[in-house]
């Protein structure tokens, strides 16, 4: 498979591609928002190697997610104790999140299970539109947009995976080929059909995607195509 500096700078790539498309095409968002689009494809490319132990994509999200906790915890407790007693909970919670559920995280998951999948695709992409339109109080087409973004990161990392597992020089594929781009964790139903349920309550909590669709569909995309055969 791809290593870890491939992954970054292949979703890089194709994230500033899709952000330029979205930006001097579909008109979604100014030039000054592309860093942001970019960043969430580089970060959806990571994200299905969050089930390899001790893989740097997942050390780096269970320490954002301890981080996050301390957040949580100082904004939760900070007017009921004194300034001791406060210290030891904003420890504890980085510790319970960062070293427990993390060694849980790694107890209860296999590399290129059911996150190494088009459905973890949807279910990350749809969880970062609940976030950003619910959490984030972004509007429709851009909650979407940030979510289509992680899905395009995290696609590319697969198709990577999936190519990797293909030795060209000998012409063969490797015993790997199969395992990253798959449509669910087909030796574990238990847990596609769990992620299958999470995707489904996402879906449903999700603002309506009509906007967005009414935007792709009144793009003039022959005029584009029409310009691109002229330049050539």
């Amino acid at each position: 498979m791809a290593n870890f500096n491939t992954h970054v700078s292949i979703a890089s790539a194709a994230s500033m591609g899709a952000a330029l498309v979205a930006v001097n095409f579909l008109h979604l968002m100014a030039n000054a928002d592309m860093p942001w689009l970019i960043f969430l494809g580089t970060l959806g490319g990571l994200l299905p190697d969050i089930d390899a132990s001790n893989s740097r994509p997942v050390k780096l999200l269970f320490n954002v997610l301890a981080l996050m906790g301390v957040a949580a915890a100082l904004h939760a407790f900070k007017d009921g104790y004194a300034p001791y007693p406060l210290l030891l909970i904003v420890a504890g919670t980085y510790l319970f999140i960062r070293y427990v559920m993390f060694a849980l995280f790694n107890a209860l998951t296999v590399h290129r299970g059911v996150f190494h999948s088009v459905l973890a695709a949807l279910f990350f992409a749809l969880l970062m539109t609940c976030i950003s339109y619910h959490f984030l109080h972004w509007d429709v087409l851009h909650a979407w947009l940030n979510g289509i973004f992680i899905a395009v990161g995290f696609i590319v990392h697969l198709l990577l995976d999936e190519l990797y597992s293909v030795d060209l020089s000998n012409s063969r594929m490797k015993n790997s080929f199969g395992t990253a781009l798959k449509l669910f964790s087909y030796n574990n139903m238990t847990a596609s059909a769990l992620l299958t349920i999470c995707t489904m309550m996402l879906y449903w909590m999700a603002p309506s995607p009509v906007p967005l669709v009414k935007v792709w569909k009144g793009t003039q995309w022959n005029n584009y195509l029409m310009q691109v055969k002229f330049l050539n």
